[in-house]
């Protein structure tokens, strides 16, 4: 399993069209991707989860991830969040 925390920096958080580009990049892997804010959490591949989480700018999310490509998984999800959030 591969885990990684980040800080979102966007004044809107995570919203309905980042939330598309991260189920994009999740649903281009094998392994399960959650997405973790306080007590919330839900499946990077399912946007409704992510939108409905209410992430707001400084909230610090905590992505795990796992499966056979986890590796490639967690650091293709990590540039997304850190290159547009």
């Amino acid at each position: 399993m591969k885990e990684f925390s980040y800080t979102i920096q966007d004044p809107v958080g995570i919203h309905a069209r980042p939330a598309g580009q991260l189920v994009k990049v999740a649903k281009g892997f094998e392994s399960t991707a959650t997405l973790i804010c306080g007590d919330k959490t839900g499946d990077m591949k399912k946007p409704i989860q992510i939108m409905s989480m209410g992430v707001k700018q400084g909230d610090t999310v905590t992505v795990k991830v796992e499966g056979p490509d986890e590796e490639a998984a967690a650091a293709a999800i990590e540039e997304n969040l850190t290159s547009n959030f």
